[in-house]
């Protein structure tokens, strides 16, 4: 985290400061996707999202480390200390602290925290999903919640309620997008979170799915599943999509691109014959470096717009005949200080 972006978000007691900069850590290890589309934020805007992001992956990292016996008595420590985060305004654990200080700011819904940690909870309990509308529960607070959380950052300019399902839903299709690209290492820990019965129309059960992963041969059967499971994923999209245009001009990019590059790994999966038992299907670094390019200019355009709108505001009633030509833009390249 840049000493420019804690400036902008106003974090200026050093102790948070560091809080959010292991924020920030977080999501860089581990997610691509989410980093390098929150660099299109403001600066303003971007500590909060680290904070909610690096709180959401650490989470998951507890629960993925299943297999070492630690999980749930690490995911009840965490539980305890974000109820009393959220109760007193501070924490032993610099994440908790960041999260907590985005919520006062933002005005996040408590519900939202405690509605995700329930849902990783039950990731320690449950290894399957009978219907689709099972899995739908589950990932309202695995999924769904993250999108409501981020609108306060955001930024609305229709009410938020009306921006919420839009929201809700793309979070649940980033998450049904990560259950495609996974299928096969979500089986080695375990768990299938492609739906029971969704498999079973195409003569598709766990067993099956643990041959193919072991043998290494596809299987007909498994393809045509995984094609309609990314039909349904894609539908997730196209109910996401409006949200988009509700959201501040200026957050625009960010989602946009970020949901361009998720729909990528859809891409890529088809791509590859779905063959995501066997391998995880990745968007190419050009095709990303193509979307960041896209999305750098999505957002001079948004700033351009938002400083022409504000000066627009402030201007005196007689503006003068004529005016000087008006400088050179600067030029746009793929660095810290363009983003």
């Amino acid at each position: 985290m840049t000493d420019r972006e804690l400036d902008a978000a106003g974090v200026h007691d050093p102790r948070l400061r560091a809080d959010y900069r292991h924020c920030r850590a977080l999501n860089a290890r581990h997610g691509r996707t989410y980093f390098l589309a929150t660099r299109l934020l403001p600066v303003d805007r971007r500590a909060a999202v680290h904070a909610l992001y690096g709180f959401a992956r650490w989470a998951d990292d507890i629960v993925d480390a299943l297999g070492t016996g630690a999980a749930p008595a690490e995911l009840t420590a965490l539980q305890r200390e974000l109820e009393r985060g959220l109760r007193t305004g501070d924490s032993a654990e610099p994440v908790v602290r960041a999260l907590v200080d985005t919520a006062r700011r933002h005005g996040i819904d408590h519900a939202h925290f405690r509605d995700f940690m329930a849902a990783m909870r039950a990731d320690l309990v449950v290894t399957d999903y009978p219907t689709y509308a099972d899995l739908r529960a589950y990932m309202h607070g695995s999924a769904a919640v993250i999108g409501l959380e981020m609108l306060p950052v955001l930024g609305t300019v229709t009410p938020r309620e009306e921006a919420a399902p839009h929201a809700a839903a793309l979070g649940v299709a980033f998450q049904l997008t990560n259950f495609l690209r996974d299928v096969g290492e979500d089986l080695d820990r375990g768990r299938v979170y492609l739906p029971a019965d969704l498999l079973a129309a195409h003569g598709v059960d766990r067993a099956l799915l643990r041959h193919s992963r072991d043998t290494g041969r596809p299987d007909p059967r498994i393809t045509a599943a995984l094609r309609e499971f990314e039909a349904l994923t894609r539908s997730v999209y196209r109910q996401a999509a409006p949200g988009i245009g509700m959201l501040d001009p200026v957050s625009r990019p960010c989602v946009r691109t970020a949901a361009v590059l998720y729909g990528g790994i859809l891409d890529a999966v088809a791509r590859d014959g779905y063959a995501v038992l066997h391998r995880r299907a990745v968007v190419s670094r050009r095709r990303r470096a193509a979307v960041a390019a896209e999305g750098l200019a999505r957002v001079a355009a948004a700033r351009l717009h938002h400083g022409d709108t504000r000066r627009a505001r402030h201007r005196a009633p007689l503006a003068p005949a004529f005016s000087p030509a008006p400088s050179p833009a600067p030029v746009l390249t793929v660095t810290e200080e363009a983003l």
